[in-house]
């Protein structure tokens, strides 16, 4: 039995490789978004009432909140907490990851921790030497590297991230690759007015995470930097909702997810007032790792963590049919890497032959 699932999943990597190295669509531009540490929980069914409390969940005001995000269907609730996601990504994309539709999404790298998750997402494939989240060094290349080694892709590759170990986990050091991370303000020539005002804002705010940048001023970069500079692949990764989880703050978090839904929703509308982006972008959602699943360990991960391992991920633009909520497909975090490339019609498999195929979001059905 053992040996007849493998060849079939074999065979669906197979598949999977040549649509997608045969896509030749409409995407010129991909765009992956992150929200760290945001549980599929609360994507799929939204707020958790258990963890509504002062006890659980760290709730300040639990009326407020309860009334902003509480609903008692599931479905009313994820809207509620995610409107883009629910009315837009999810009727016009596909989503990943939902247990009840038997469509288990996973990280595989087994620590349950960012820089595994982070370096397994982008290079496609989990690596147990990357064990900590030390700023070492990532030994594997990643799709942001390979895309901007690409003729048309040269330096029209550009990451804006809240974590401060993003350099090292893209090793742009090495390579060139335009990593704008944590506190440290933009130092490029010809700053706008808006970058400048951010740098001075950033350096009143207090600096509550040491290592991660409020998600608002990573937001407000890559805005700037999008309208100026015009990359054709950006990474933007989002950190609060780690942040406030392991804070055990529920209501922070939940408000924080709200907050990169609007923020997501607010990009969509500016990539289609703009000539380059309008139907020729992809956007790409997911998430570095899952969290606990109890009232008591919700606020943890790692690799003690049962059902940390459990992530989700969303896909839309002008070459993913609207399949929506997918069921019956079982996908993994390594796929992400592959997918990116896919986009644009590039085989990143091609350089990192150990990465995982794409995602199967070419198929019509």
């Amino acid at each position: 039995m053992k040996a007849l699932i493998g060849l079939v999943l074999m065979l669906a990597s197979i598949h999977a490789c040549a649509v997608a190295q045969n896509n030749t669509g409409k995407t010129e531009n991909v765009i992956v978004i992150t929200w760290d540490g945001f549980r599929w929980q609360e994507m799929f069914s939204g707020a958790d009432e258990v963890l509504m409390d002062k006890q659980n969940g760290g709730v300040k005001d639990i009326p407020g909140l309860k009334n902003q995000f509480w609903r008692e269907k599931a479905q009313e609730r994820r809207e509620a907490l995610l409107p883009f996601v629910w009315g837009t990504m999810a009727k016009q994309g596909q989503l990943f990851g939902d247990p009840s539709s038997k469509a288990h999404c996973k990280s595989t790298n087994g620590l349950k921790f960012s820089y595994p998750g982070y370096s397994e997402l982008f290079c496609g494939v989990a690596d147990q030497r990357i064990d900590s989240n030390d700023k070492r060094e990532n030994p594997n290349l990643s799709v942001l590297e390979y895309l901007n080694q690409q003729p048309g892709l040269k330096n029209r590759v550009a990451a804006f991230c809240t974590w401060d170990v993003f350099p090292s986990i893209f090793r742009s050091h090495k390579n060139g690759l335009f990593v704008h991370a944590g506190w440290q303000p933009r130092l490029d020539k010809n700053l706008s007015d808006k970058q400048r005002h951010l740098n001075e804002f950033m350096d009143r705010l207090p600096r509550y995470w040491p290592d991660n940048v409020f998600d608002f001023v990573t937001m407000e970069s890559a805005f700037d930097y999008l309208q100026q500079h015009k990359p054709r692949v950006m990474y933007i990764g989002l950190g609060e909702t780690d942040e406030w989880g392991h804070g055990r703050r529920y209501d922070l978090y939940l408000n924080s997810a709200h907050q990169a839904d609007k923020f997501l929703a607010e990009l969509w509308a500016k990539l289609q007032q703009m000539p380059q982006y309008q139907n020729k972008t992809s956007i790409i959602l997911t998430t570095d790792h899952g969290r606990g699943m109890t009232r008591i360990n919700w606020t943890d991960h790692g690799e003690k963590v049962e059902g940390a391992e459990f992530i989700w991920i969303g896909v839309l633009g002008p070459d993913t049919p609207a399949l929506g909520l997918r069921k019956e497909v079982a996908t993994t975090q390594s796929q992400v890497a592959a997918t990116v490339s896919a986009l644009l019609g590039l085989n990143f498999q091609s350089a990192s032959p150990q990465a995982a195929a794409p995602l199967p979001i070419f198929q019509a059905n």
